[in-house]
This record gives C-alpha cells, sequence and structure tokens, in this order.
C-alpha cells in the first residue's frame, strides 16, 4: 500500500512492521494520552489493534515521503480500503493526522481541534493504532480508530440473535436449516415449503440488540415459532456487518 514515493524515502526512522503494541516512546505516549483522556470523562479505553496500526504505519510514510499531512493523497487508496487491506474488520473507522515538532505537541493539537478531539473521544470506538515517523525535524503522526467487528461464523451469529429472539419466553426456536439461509441471502420472499407470516432481514454491525421493528413483533402474540438464517455480509463501502434474516410463524 505504500507509493513509489513512500518506498524511495530515506532517513526516517521507522517503527517494526510486525507491531503488536506500541514499543517507539512517542506511539506509547500518545496511546496513554488518548486513553487518559477517556478515562478522565467516564469513556472505555481503547485497545491497540495490529491491522489499524499497519494502516496507519503505511500512512504516515506517505505523509513523512511528501513532507505534508493529509487524509488522502493522489493515488492513495481511502482510509476505509487502507484498514480493510490491512485486515481490520469494522463498522466505523476514523483517522487523526498532524506534523508537529513533539508528540506533546501533536496531541495537544489534536484535542484543540474538534473534529480529532471528536474522533479521539467517541464512545463508539473501541480500538485504535498509532504510527509516528521522523524526517528531518518534524513528526508525522496518525492515529486510526475503528469500531471492531468480530470474526463470527454464520452458526454463532444465527445463536447470538436466537438467544436475543428467545429471551422473551413466547417464541419456540426451529432447528437452523438451509431454508433461512437462503431467505438471507433473497431480496425478497422466502426460501423452502413453509411460509413464514413475517420475514425480516436486516445488517447489523454487532449482534447485542434486535432492531425495534422486530422487537415489537416479536411482542405482539401473534408468532409462536421462529427459525434465523445468516448469511455472508455484503459490504457496503468497506465496512463489515452481518446480514440476518428472522422468519417468524404462527
Amino acid at each position: 500500500m505504500c507509493s513509489l514515493a513512500c518506498l524511495a524515502l530515506a532517513g526516517l526512522e521507522t517503527s517494526a512492521v510486525a507491531q503488536r503494541s506500541p514499543t517507539s516512546l512517542a506511539e506509547q505516549y500518545l496511546f496513554q494520552s488518548a486513553n487518559q483522556e477517556r478515562a478522565s470523562r467516564g469513556l472505555p479505553p481503547l485497545r491497540w489493534d495490529a491491522s489499524l496500526y499497519h494502516a496507519a504505519y503505511d500512512h504516515a510514510r506517505e505523509m513523512a515521503a511528501r513532507e505534508t499531512i493529509s487524509h488522502q493523497f493522489p493515488g492513495e487508496s481511502e482510509l476505509e480500503v487502507r484498514g480493510r487491506y490491512e485486515g481490520a474488520r469494522f463498522s466505523l473507522i476514523a483517522e487523526n493526522v498532524a506534523m508537529a515538532p513533539s508528540v506533546a505537541v501533536v496531541h495537544t493539537a489534536w484535542m484543540n481541534s474538534p473534529g480529532h478531539r471528536a474522533n479521539l473521544l467517541d464512545p463508539r470506538v473501541d480500538s485504535i493504532g498509532i504510527s509516528v515517523l521522523r524526517r528531518g525535524n518534524e513528526l508525522y503522526a496518525v492515529q486510526d480508530f475503528d469500531r471492531s467487528v468480530k470474526m463470527l461464523s454464520l452458526d454463532e451469529q444465527e445463536q447470538r440473535v436466537a438467544t436475543l429472539v428467545a429471551s422473551g419466553g413466547a417464541i419456540d426456536l426451529l432447528p437452523a436449516t438451509e431454508d433461512a439461509r437462503r431467505t438471507c441471502q433473497m431480496e425478497s420472499g422466502y426460501a423452502g415449503e413453509r411460509q413464514p407470516w413475517f420475514v425480516m432481514r436486516y445488517t447489523a454491525a454487532d449482534l447485542e440488540h434486535l432492531p425495534d421493528a422486530l422487537r415489537e413483533r416479536l411482542g405482539s402474540g401473534r408468532y409462536h415459532q421462529a427459525a434465523i438464517g445468516a448469511c455472508p455480509a455484503r459490504d457496503t463501502k468497506n465496512f463489515s456487518a452481518f446480514n440476518i434474516a428472522v422468519l417468524l410463524y404462527p
């Protein structure tokens, strides 16, 4: 993902590409500072993510090579694509960039900028990767944030949704079937011989909650059986999500 200008860069300090935690003092400082800012406001800490680090590292090299800052240079992929290329799976992603003589100045600048501050204190993000590179007297810093989406098998996705559906106690769960999974892949209608009274297909960044419309159906008392099918996610603009179908029967 590094351009020719990046590869030609000489005299640039770099961190180990296989980094699994912040190892440079600059990266440690920004990582700890970010979590201190969040802790002081009652926000959960960010965990270090190697995929986000790699995305941040590549972009920091681009900035240092060009001796300027930007969120995307000509010929460079956009942030969402860079994150996915490095293996990140997310429902949202954001980035802070800076050029300054010290990391203290970088952090202060981010906290004094409404947009950068909002990224750093966003309660929705849970992961971060940071890269800081030096060229001459300047540091080039990148913070990449995301809300990670955990890898789950189709069986695991169906089990999680089944737990939510069954929590009301009034619905009997039918065994998982290929018909339910095929229904998930369809734009409309249903697969199989038995016709459901209601089908809801939805896409979610996590499987912690059911859609409000589905919860209303489950609470109506009209339905007594449910089948659940998951199918491979169709990403939109490189964001990751789960695709689910819930079929309700009398």
